[in-house]
């Protein structure tokens, strides 16, 4: 269904993107985090994210608003859970649900993985396959990750070391990589924000793979795209890490993500 497949494609760049990045922790570890989305200047949505692990399992849940602005952007809700187990290099999905609400229509996308590999999946409404859809084969549903687990980030320092990195994801729609890239070291000072103090920031590249329709004009938008951006920021000292910032060009404005509140 091609009017659901783009309804998800542009209700979730913000749930894409504002996704924590974590480093394993020995002992158990509860948090959360309130995010403010933001299109050309405009607040369009809310995001609150929970996280916990208790050093073999972990379970991330986010849940957005999408206010909506006119024609721009569907008013609506998101949620997503996923849930898998702590590996040595970061977080393993073992299965992920997305359940988006807009406009009336209800879509959901059940993923189930078994180390690092695509077990099933199932797409309510179905997908309708045709020639402008780049059709999905096995061979690239080995060595992945759901898009919530993949942005958890590992690492022994808060350096360049957190930007060395790419995510390969399966959403249950998609497949497709990205390339983290470091950036530069930077300084979080506004005080209407959930943080202050140092940050790194990672360049982004989204290089899609299969799934995705080639007349899509976000999904070439974002291949084109070089100025995706991500800040991340410790979660105090816990050995996790989470994006402070988020920021991509659109063709409707910059879509900028924000992290108001951390608990």
């Amino acid at each position: 269904m091609r009017l659901a497949h783009s309804r998800l494609l542009s209700a979730l760049p913000a749930a894409l993107l504002l996704l924590l990045g974590a480093n394993t922790a020995a002992s158990a570890v509860e948090a959360g985090a309130t995010y403010v989305v933001t299109l050309g200047g405009n607040n369009v949505a809310t995001a609150k994210f929970r996280f916990a692990e208790d050093g073999k399992a972990y379970n991330l849940a986010l849940d957005a608003n999408v206010s909506g602005i006119a024609q721009l952007v569907a008013s609506g809700t998101a949620k997503v859970d996923s849930n898998g187990v702590v590996a040595a290099d970061g977080l393993r999905s073992e299965s992920f649900d997305l359940l988006t609400r807009a406009s009336g229509d209800t879509f959901n996308v059940r993923v189930q993985y078994d180390k690092g590999n695509v077990a099933s999946f199932i797409i309510e409404p179905p997908i309708v396959n045709n020639i402008d859809r780049v059709p999905l084969e096995r061979k690239q549903l080995g060595g992945v990750n759901d898009f919530l687990a993949a942005f958890l980030r590992k690492a022994n320092k808060f350096d360049r070391s957190l930007c060395d990195y790419r995510a390969r994801i399966f959403t249950g729609v998609e497949r497709f990589d990205l390339d983290f890239s470091y950036a530069k070291d930077d300084e979080a000072t506004s005080k209407r924000t959930g943080y202050q103090g140092p940050v790194v920031l990672c360049a982004v590249k989204y290089k899609p793979i299969a799934g995705h329709y080639t007349t899509s004009e976000i999904t070439n938008s974002l291949a084109q795209e070089d100025r995706i951006l991500i800040w991340y920021a410790p979660l105090k000292d816990s050995g996790y890490y989470l994006p402070y910032r988020v920021l991509l060009s659109t063709s409707m404005g910059d879509l900028s993500m924000v992290l108001t509140k951390l608990d």
